[in-house]
């Protein structure tokens, strides 16, 4: 049986008569990273959060030597040094953290929550705020972390960061949606798309008559295109005709992605649990 660094069962949270999380349950195997999404107030970072403060008038060095001495480590300096070059700081030592982009605090970040070796990582929306390219170079770092089988629960509002992970968890409003691979989450609900493209005008007022239209389920905005999608691949067809013959719009047909599904997700969710 795959080892697990997370075993959650039936977990609730209340704040007085507020209940926020309802019977959460939750396994991470050994060496995945698992994405945690959901909307704002969904209660992820209830669930389970982690949180880091960077000291802005001490050095990058600094920081993590004081961080060691927290953790009661015994090579403090050996242990830093290591992180600074495991995390490509090293050249950045000496610098305040005060004066760091925010990609580069949240490298330091990282660098300070693997001084220890944990076996496990809880990363609330680390990415938020960075550049692309800073995105991009910290998922690098994830996934090679999760190869020397450390595992990650990171929570993310990215789309493109969810299909990096191993597994996922959609949760709305405290109950969870959906769970399992990309691929598994992203045919959990049969769904049918197609993607319009036209002058910004043109699709704010379609976006206006298709979202009341029998068999559309929702109209969301990529772009200067729309996804239109619905359940029934028969009633979108019959909803989307008429329109499909203005020589003003372009449609062609769109695999649903993670954001339609989860969008349509939201769409069951009830005004009480919201």
């Amino acid at each position: 049986m795959t080892e697990l660094a997370i075993d959650v069962h039936g977990l609730n949270k209340s704040f007085g008569k507020k209940h926020v999380v309802k019977d959460f349950s939750l396994q991470v195997r050994r060496g995945e990273i698992y994405g945690f999404l959901g909307p704002n107030g969904s209660g992820k970072t209830t669930s389970m959060t982690q949180r880091f403060s960077l000291w802005e008038d001490l050095t990058i060095r600094e920081n993590l030597e004081f961080v060691a001495r927290m953790y009661g480590m015994k090579d403090r300096k050996g242990a830093v040094s290591e992180s600074l070059h495991e995390l490509k700081l090293h050249e950045r030592q000496n610098q305040l953290a005060g004066t760091l982009s925010g990609g580069w605090k949240q490298r330091l970040a990282l660098a300070a929550c693997m001084l220890h070796r944990p076996k496990l990582l809880l990363l609330d929306e680390p990415t938020a705020g960075v550049d692309p390219q800073a995105r991009r170079d910290f998922w690098q770092e994830i996934h090679a972390l999760a190869a020397k089988g450390i595992s990650v629960l990171v929570s993310t509002h990215y789309m493109d960061e969810a299909e990096r992970c191993h597994r996922l968890a959609y949760i709305a409003y405290g109950k969870l949606l959906a769970t399992g691979t990309p691929d598994e989450v992203l045919h959990r609900v049969s769904l049918s798309t197609w993607e319009v493209a036209g002058s910004p005008a043109k699709l704010s007022k379609l976006a206006a008559v298709l979202e009341a239209r029998e068999g559309i389920a929702h109209v969301t905005a990529f772009g200067n295109t729309l996804h239109v999608t619905g359940e029934d691949e028969a009633a979108l067809q019959r909803a989307i005709d008429e329109y499909r013959a203005d020589a003003d719009l372009h449609w062609m047909r769109a695999e649903p992605g993670l954001e339609d599904v989860f969008i349509h997700l939201m769409r069951g969710v009830s005004e009480e649990a919201r």
